[in-house]
């Protein structure tokens, strides 16, 4: 694995490399250049070729650094031995050692091969010095504090850049563990939300179709004997209950189309559904129920909040009239539903057909009204948004 200072994040490690490759060329090998120029021809001709080899290996590595030719850990033993004729040649040569000690953190595996290689380049250097001048020379001095001195930056740096990378990969490990709670969390919000729409859809299609067709089939078992007629028709109504609760269920299940309701007039829709709801009941319905333009949702949830409530007029008004108004407003329709039966105190009600209505006129941005008192009747006013778009 690459250990290698910055190499956590290779745009900061190829930024400082690109400066750092300024600092070599004019700290590192222009310095020697100007000094070997009025060094004896041999002095120059060796230096200068040393030179090029030391810059044409540091270009191979840079622009190539996986290349087979010249691999990181080669060039530092190139570097190192390139550092000690250098300092042979020019009798010392701390400077370019010490401008040089970057790369070997730049280019080590990690950062053991990092304080050999730099500690056998200085050796090398202060070697090189040695042979031309005494071993006890400021070159020599120099060399090795700097060696030393970048040994101790280097170590820190990468201590910093280790600290550094485990923080971020535990920033990653607690985000990656947050965005999962986060994805868990939406999912189970996503099947809350699923739950309770197939509960409303449910309730306001199948469990009122089920609860028609018991209340028709009792009364048919009753009138079977005395009014045939009456029996034959009530099973008629119950056989269109059941077919109308199959349809539903096959749109629950996704096996046909999603609304479960034919495209047509509002007026028409809750007609049909009025006619149906006084012949099972024998209730006397009043309507006012004009043609008005509405789009296929505001549709549906109007046909749901009727449904509903003339269930529950059936179930526990005990009335005897009903009323339907439907209106239009500049801004939306309004649906209203009376009944003359015993009433009941709102704050009580605890019903899941009344929120599953609320919920459904929410989600439109509308609104549900009830009033109502023990022996006053009920009202529900359903208000709802449009856009005038049929």
């Amino acid at each position: 694995m690459d250990q290698r200072p910055w190499s956590g994040d290779r745009q900061r490690w190829r930024a400082l490399h690109r400066g750092y490759a300024t600092v070599w060329v004019l700290l590192g090998l222009c310095p020697p250049v100007i000094a070997v120029w009025d060094q004896p021809a041999a002095t120059k001709i060796w230096s200068l070729a040393l030179l090029a080899g030391l810059a044409a290996s540091y270009g191979i590595v840079r622009v190539f650094p996986g290349s087979p030719v010249l691999r990181p850990p080669v060039y530092l033993g190139v570097l190192a031995l390139g550092l000690g004729g250098m300092s042979y040649l020019l009798g010392g040569g701390a400077a370019q050692f010490i401008a040089a000690l970057p790369q070997f953190w730049i280019f080590a595996r990690d950062p053991r091969q990092a304080v050999a290689s730099s500690g056998a380049a200085a050796a090398l250097t202060v070697a090189g010095g040695a042979l031309r001048h005494d071993l006890a020379t400021g070159n020599a001095l120099f060399t090795v504090l700097g060696y030393a001195a970048g040994v101790g930056v280097g170590l820190l740096v990468h201590r910093i850049v280790d600290d550094g990378a485990v923080r971020t990969a535990r920033l990653r490990a607690e985000l990656t563990a947050s965005e999962q709670r986060l994805a868990e969390a939406h999912q189970r919000q996503g099947a809350a939300e699923e739950r309770d729409r197939l509960a409303r859809e449910i309730h306001d299609t199948l469990a009122q179709g089920f609860a028609s067709i018991v209340v028709l089939a009792e009364a048919a078992r009753t009138s079977l004997a005395t009014a045939p007629d009456r029996a034959a028709r009530q099973l008629l109504s119950i056989e269109q209950t059941a077919r109308e609760n199959l349809t539903e269920a096959r749109v629950l299940v996704g096996s046909a189309p999603q609304s479960g309701l034919a495209p047509g007039s509002i007026a028409r829709t809750l007609r049909r559904t009025l006619d149906r709801f006084a012949e099972d009941t024998g209730l006397a319905v009043e309507a006012d129920l004009p043609e008005l333009a509405c789009d296929q949702p505001t549709r549906i949830a109007l046909l749901r909040c009727t449904q509903e409530s003339l269930a529950n007029v059936r179930k526990h008004a005990a009335a005897s009239t009903v009323g339907v108004v439907l209106a239009s407003r500049p801004d939306g329709i309004d649906l209203e539903i009376t009944d003359d039966g015993r009433g009941f105190v709102v704050a009580n009600s605890r019903g899941f057909g009344l929120d599953g209505m609320r919920k459904r006129l929410t989600e439109l941005g509308g609104e549900l009204i009830v009033t109502s008192s023990p022996g006053e009747g009920t009202r529900v006013l359903a208000t709802l948004p449009t856009d005038g778009q049929g």
